[in-house]
């Protein structure tokens, strides 16, 4: 009878385990993409912040009023891929006049006292086992104030990746 009952139940531990298991690694792993989120975001925010702060010190495209391609480079970490999907097409810098309107032409390119940086259409993909979702970040953004545009006395300084 003893033996008749330990036949019964060799296979419980495997269930057990089995159901444990699953709920302890999708968890795990729940929290790991947590922490992935969380590092995504610290990016956005610091490509915003290095963004708006080359913009307000280097020089610019003063008959598009746009910023070079150099500028974007060095914001975006060189190009270096630091998290997915974040390129050029998701960095938006914006030249503002005192009261924030978007300077748009090379007439009031000397009105610029603001630079603004956005963060936009980004899409951070959730990587947990079993649940697929992808999350529209928000957007991310910094102001400053311009500096010196680039432009000093007798010099126009351009920003390069060194």
């Amino acid at each position: 009878m003893i033996n008749d009952n330990h036949s019964k139940q060799q296979g419980v531990y495997a269930v057990e385990f089995a159901i444990a298991g699953s709920l302890f690694f999708l968890l795990l792993f729940a929290v790991l993409e947590i922490g992935r989120l969380f590092f995504t975001w610290n990016v956005l925010t610091e490509v915003t912040r290095r963004g708006a702060r080359l913009a307000a010190v280097c020089y610019f495209d003063t008959t598009n009023i746009v910023a070079f391609d150099d500028m974007i480079s060095i914001s975006l970490f060189n190009d270096q891929p630091i998290i997915p999907n974040l390129s050029a097409a998701n960095l938006q810098i914006q030249y503002l006049m005192d009261n924030g309107t978007q300077v748009l032409s090379s007439v009031d390119a000397n009105f610029i006292h603001f630079v603004k940086v956005d963060i936009i259409n980004y899409q951070h993909q959730l990587l947990i086992p079993g649940l697929f979702l992808t999350l529209d970040s928000p957007t991310f953004s910094t102001t400053l104030p311009s500096e010196s545009l680039g432009v000093t006395p007798n010099t126009t300084t351009l920003c390069t990746p060194t």
